[in-house]
């Protein structure tokens, strides 16, 4: 019997979740290796533009990261991908058929792309199996949730999950326990729990101690191949334990790209970002 709080967390999340049943998208189209495809977008607001001609591609199964300083565009540039924003102009496409601009929110999340802000935002009075499961892709109306019984290969799914972030040994414990760095995996694990083929992380080490900077290392690098991951973060000791290929925004465009060697001996970032 679920207690009386958990309860509310369920109806809070039935209330998050409540939008009408849309019809599913087009399977995924990545032919071309690109999953992600952001061409000429601009965006202002009250005059200041945030997003500035800006051309960017993804590949699909890599993981990059972004980089830049504080007003580069990063944020924006997430919302404008999620459907949060819409652009002033330019093109975002998921794959070769979806028009993410065409798109709301919940479509584009339906569509198999996941976002994970800065702060995360976990059920704190749900276990950490009660945050996955309610999570995972599946009518999250109060009632069907539960009265409906979990299948062997859901509870399959949510075991490969707690393992993969390892907080297997914490199944039954509430995630308001857990440390900032453990609801940070809790967060990521309830993203995988809807099979997303494309992750957005914003500044997932903020805040965590040395040795769950490298556990988030270890995650988010084990995540490339079977998902592309966009990785937005500050902290560049953490940038170059995991990157493979690196953007730098500035002024809402793309200023250099490359290995993390290639963009740290730019002079252009050296001296509008790593100079700082």
């Amino acid at each position: 019997m679920k207690s009386g709080q958990a309860l509310r967390e369920l109806t809070r999340r039935d209330q998050v979740f409540e939008f009408l049943i849309k019809p599913r998208p087009p399977e995924l189209d990545v032919r071309h290796n690109i999953i992600l495809y952001l061409e000429a977008l601009n965006k202002s607001f009250d005059g200041f533009k945030a997003i500035s001609n800006l051309n960017l591609y993804i590949e699909t199964g890599e993981l990059r990261c972004i980089i830049g300083p504080n007003g580069a565009g990063k944020s924006t540039m997430m919302d404008i991908i999620t459907g949060k924003t819409r652009p002033d102009s330019g093109q975002a496409w998921f794959g070769q058929r979806l028009d993410l601009l065409s798109m709301d929110e919940p479509q584009i999340a339906e569509a198999g792309i996941g976002r994970k802000f800065q702060k995360p935002t976990v059920f704190e009075k749900l276990s950490v199996f009660q945050n996955l499961e309610l999570a995972m892709a599946q009518d999250k109306r109060v009632w069907p949730l539960l009265l409906t019984r979990l299948s062997a290969e859901q509870r399959d799914l949510i075991d490969e999950v707690m393992y993969l972030i390892g907080l297997q040994a914490l199944a039954t414990d509430p995630a308001g326990k857990l440390s900032h760095g453990q609801k940070q995996w809790l967060e990521i694990g309830m993203l995988l729990m809807q099979k997303p083929a494309l992750l957005l992380v914003d500044e997932p080490v903020a805040g965590m101690t040395h040795q769950e900077m490298e556990r988030t290392a270890e995650l988010l690098t084990s995540l490339a191949g079977k998902h592309s991951v966009v990785v937005v973060e500050h902290d560049m000791d953490f940038v170059r334990s995991i990157a493979r290929k690196v953007t730098v925004l500035h002024q809402g465009n793309v200023l250099a790209e490359g290995s993390m060697a290639d963009v740290q001996n730019d002079p252009r970032v050296v001296e509008v970002y790593l100079g700082e």
